[in-house]
C-alpha cells in the first residue's frame, strides 16, 4: 500500500489549520470573556460603593436624629425640672405664710354683696385695687392645678418637638 504523502501532508495542514483557527478563537473570546468580567466586576465594585456610601449618609441621617432627640430631651428634663423646683419653692412659701394668694375683686360689683372695702391698704401694689386674700388651703390646690397644667404644656412642647425631630 501505498501511502499517498500529499494528502497526508494536506489533511495535515487542514488540521494544523482548524488547530490554530480554534486555538485562535478560544483566544480572542478568553480575551472578550476576560474584559467582559473585568467590566462586570468593576460595575459591582460600583454599585458596592454606592450602597456603602448611601448607607453612610442614612447612618449620619440616624445619628444626627438620636442627636437632636437626646438635645430635645435633655431640654425637657430641664424644662420639668424647672417647673417643679418653681412649684416647689411656691408650695413651700404658701406653707411658711411668706406669700399669701390674693384676687382681684371688682370693686363696683355691689350687687354681689362683696363686704370687701373698696379702698386697699398701705401695703398693696394694685394702686387701689381691692384684693381679697384665698385661704392657703385653697392657694394650694391652685398651686397644683397651675402645676399639672404648666407639666401638661411641657410635656406638649416636647411632643411637638419629638415630632418636628422626626419630621426634618
Amino acid at each position: 500500500m501505498v501511502v499517498p504523502w500529499k494528502l497526508v501532508g494536506v489533511l495535515a495542514l487542514v488540521l494544523a489549520g482548524f488547530g490554530s483557527a480554534w486555538q485562535f478563537q478560544d483566544w480572542r473570546y478568553g480575551r472578550q470573556l476576560a474584559e467582559q468580567a473585568r467590566l462586570h466586576a468593576d460595575a459591582m465594585n460600583q454599585l458596592t460603593q454606592a450602597a456603602a456610601t448611601a448607607q453612610q449618609v442614612e447612618q449620619d441621617k440616624r445619628l444626627a436624629l438620636e442627636q437632636r432627640l437626646a438635645a430635645s430631651e435633655q431640654t425637657h428634663f430641664e424644662k420639668m425640672s424647672n417647673a417643679q423646683r418653681d412649684q416647689n419653692r411656691l408650695r413651700d412659701r404658701l406653707a411658711t405664710a411668706d406669700v399669701r394668694l390674693s384676687v382681684l375683686l371688682d370693686a363696683t360689683d355691689v350687687a354681689k354683696g362683696c363686704g370687701v372695702p373698696a379702698t386697699s391698704g398701705a401695703g398693696g401694689v394694685d394702686h387701689a385695687a381691692v384684693r381679697a386674700r384665698l385661704d392657703p388651703t385653697h392657694a394650694q390646690r391652685i398651686i397644683a392645678i397651675t402645676d399639672t397644667g404648666d407639666r401638661g404644656l411641657i410635656a406638649l412642647q416636647a411632643c411637638q418637638e419629638y415630632v418636628r425631630n422626626l419630621v426634618q
